[in-house]
């Protein structure tokens, strides 16, 4: 092991936090090939009907060390960057207002923000945070429906996180999902390692429950919650619009790679995560739900 000194907030803090002696991360154990068989078969909800938007991939370099719906107000907290699609003015200081009025990179003006920590490529022994960021060769944004009934809209405003960005020091289980292109029936917690030409890919999976009052709670998870396999929402939720984005990379073969992280999390990619604020409007709220509900694709 060799001393490994903790520099929050990266470069924008620039002051050492701390030091351990635990090796820094990615380790070898981070990575794994793809399970050579393929899971269960896939939940009902997974074949609901679907709406698709192509925000595009972050082709303007939208990337910032703030995380506003975690901590607002407050510029570099995250302690890890961020990269968005969607609304362009995503920062630390945004609001309600400022996201409403700002550009967007969706189309029909859905000016909603999605974002998740960058991957960057890893210099061998521990994740090189100095190496700039692997842009995504795709970002596929989807709505799905219920299987169990129809879906009622967001409010406009409301905010969830989806993974677990701590998993790794309070050792809880991970929701994290990393796959490759043309496998994407087999998930796993760890870094994939993808065959020759295949892309790696990340799969964020947001609730699709609603407690029909609130658009933020102090963990910002406890006023949504996840359907069943079956898609039937818990008691006192209804179903909404559930979100899923789908980040692709092209990653050399062989390279190693990792997400930045909160530093102590050491790249694990176990803790993988992502965010979300809806800012479209009622209108196109209401006209994504008849998609939904009536069947159109």
């Amino acid at each position: 092991m060799r001393l490994r000194c903790i520099a929050l907030g990266l470069a924008v803090a620039g002051v050492l936090a701390g030091c351990s002696a635990a090796p820094e991360g990615p380790l070898a154990q981070d990575y794994a090939e793809l399970p050579s068989t393929a899971p269960a078969p896939a939940p009902a909800y997974a074949a609901a009907k679907v709406v698709e938007a192509d925000c595009g991939a972050n082709a303007n370099g939208h990337r910032n060390v703030d995380n506003f719906i975690a901590t607002p107000g407050q510029p570099g907290a995250a302690h890890h960057e961020h990269e968005y699609v969607g609304n362009v003015s995503t920062n630390a200081m945004s609001t309600d207002a400022s996201l409403a009025a700002a550009e967007t990179t969706c189309p029909d003006g859905n000016r909603s923000t999605y974002y998740w920590p960058v991957l960057r490529l890893s210099g061998g022994h521990g994740h090189d945070l100095g190496a700039p960021p692997v842009p995504p060769s795709s970002v596929a944004i989807s709505y799905r429906g219920s299987p169990a009934g129809p879906v009622v809209g967001m409010p406009r405003f409301l905010r969830m996180s989806t993974g677990a960005p701590r998993a790794f020091t309070e050792r809880t289980p991970s929701p994290a999902k990393w796959t490759c292109s043309g496998l994407e029936d087999r998930v796993q917690t760890k870094y994939p390692v993808c065959p020759s030409g295949a892309s790696v890919v990340r799969i964020f999976d947001f609730p699709g429950c609603w407690d029909g009052r609130n658009t933020d709670s102090a963990n910002h998870r406890s006023h949504l919650a996840f359907a069943d396999p079956a898609g039937v929402c818990p008691a006192r939720t209804f179903a909404i619009p559930r979100l899923r984005v789908e980040v692709s990379y092209a990653v050399p073969q062989g390279a190693k790679f990792a997400i930045d992280s909160f530093p102590e999390q050491r790249q694990n990619p176990g803790t993988d995560h992502s965010d979300f604020a809806n800012v479209m409007t009622d209108e196109q709220m209401a006209a994504l739900v008849a998609q939904l509900n009536g069947g159109r694709r």
